[in-house]
């Protein structure tokens, strides 16, 4: 299968910079796949299109303050860090620009001395490198909020006023180099709401790295590798979803992320979700077999991105790019401060 099969052309004032401020008056898209059907509305319309005894399946992953600026000890060049996942011991897997001043005992430092990166070695992805990471003191979480920067995405070019608005409300566990932006919608009052009307609430954890925002650089998209990212999934969650599958209700993914988690352990466990942690690089496209999700709710992905490619799998090509031309039409704002679609 192509990869310029799922291509289009987005006009580049439609990439939302700025949250709205407001997180629930983002606009929702609602895709009826057996119908074809599309529908305009606002996110808080999504109270009345679930039910009760549906399962509403959240990320809790935070967004860890991982985009470190340094200088390049031996000659003062200004470096750039992404961290995306610990490898124990203080290894660090990071993506670092510009990447070609970087080499193999390259020694970068951060504030004033505090933070020192020293690189070990090359990954097979571009740009990407391997750190050991030396510094005083034992809390290097607290470091990074002391000296890290918010790593949004490279086509969000204004600065971010309130670091909170790229978490959801609902993160909990750090470890993400970007955030789950399907579940950015949601305020605790919707979240009530929803729960108030008989559906359940439960999370998964999915810290989102650089398997979810890898461009696809193959023609075919059979061809592309995705890169491991960690899950969980709680012994509470995998038995609510397993009870409400049994009792007729349907699973409602929030983000590509809950869903490549799902598919992932349904995978594992010959169609049942159970309790289980990991890594997974499952990549969905077209002809993928769903096992768990019953509806998506998601954001507008770039093009030929292997988010487009999961939500086209779940519904159709033809039908989710036919989509993104009404939201084209109709002035959506998209990516990650952009609206969202629900497809049931």
């Amino acid at each position: 299968m192509d990869v310029s099969l799922f291509d289009f052309d987005l006009p580049k004032e439609l990439i939302a910079q700025k949250p709205n401020k407001d997180r629930a008056s983002s606009r929702l898209m609602i895709v009826n796949r057996a119908a074809e059907e599309i529908t305009h509305t606002q996110f808080p319309e999504i109270v009345h299109q679930l039910k009760p005894g549906d399962v509403l399946v959240l990320n809790d992953s935070r967004v860890r303050p991982a985009r470190l600026i340094g200088i390049k000890e031996q000659t003062g060049a200004k470096i750039e860090l992404l961290l995306l996942k610990p490898l124990g011991e203080d290894r660090w897997e990071a993506l670092v620009k510009p990447a070609k001043r970087v080499q193999e005992g390259t020694v970068i430092t951060f504030g004033n001395g505090q933070l020192q990166a020293i690189a070990e070695e090359k990954t097979e992805v571009a740009g990407g490198r391997i750190f050991r990471l030396q510094y005083e003191g034992n809390d290097i979480e607290a470091l990074f909020h002391e000296l890290g920067q918010m790593p949004l995405p490279p086509y969000i070019h204004e600065q971010l006023d309130d670091p909170e608005r790229y978490q959801t409300v609902f993160s909990r566990v750090i470890g993400s180099a970007a955030a789950p932006t399907a579940g950015l919608h949601f305020t605790e009052e919707i979240l009530e709401e929803i729960r108030n009307k008989g559906v359940h609430v439960v999370f998964i954890t999915l810290h989102v790295g650089l398997g979810t925002f890898r461009p696809v650089t193959v023609e075919r998209v059979e061809e592309h590798q995705m890169h491991a990212e960690y899950y969980e999934v709680s012994e509470e969650t995998a038995r609510t979803i397993q009870e409400a599958k049994q009792c007729g209700g349907r699973v409602i993914a929030v983000g590509t992320t809950s869903v490549r988690t799902l598919e992932t352990v349904a995978g594992r466990f010959g169609g049942e979700i159970r309790a289980s942690s990991g890594w997974t690089d499952i990549f969905i496209y077209p002809g993928y077999q769903f096992q768990v999700i019953d509806g998506l709710l998601t954001n507008f992905h770039l093009p030929q991105s292997t988010l487009l490619m999961l939500v086209s799998a779940f519904s159709s090509r033809e039908l989710i790019l036919h989509a993104y031309q009404e939201a084209i039409k109709h002035r959506y704002r998209f990516f990650s401060f952009g609206d969202c679609m629900l497809i049931l």
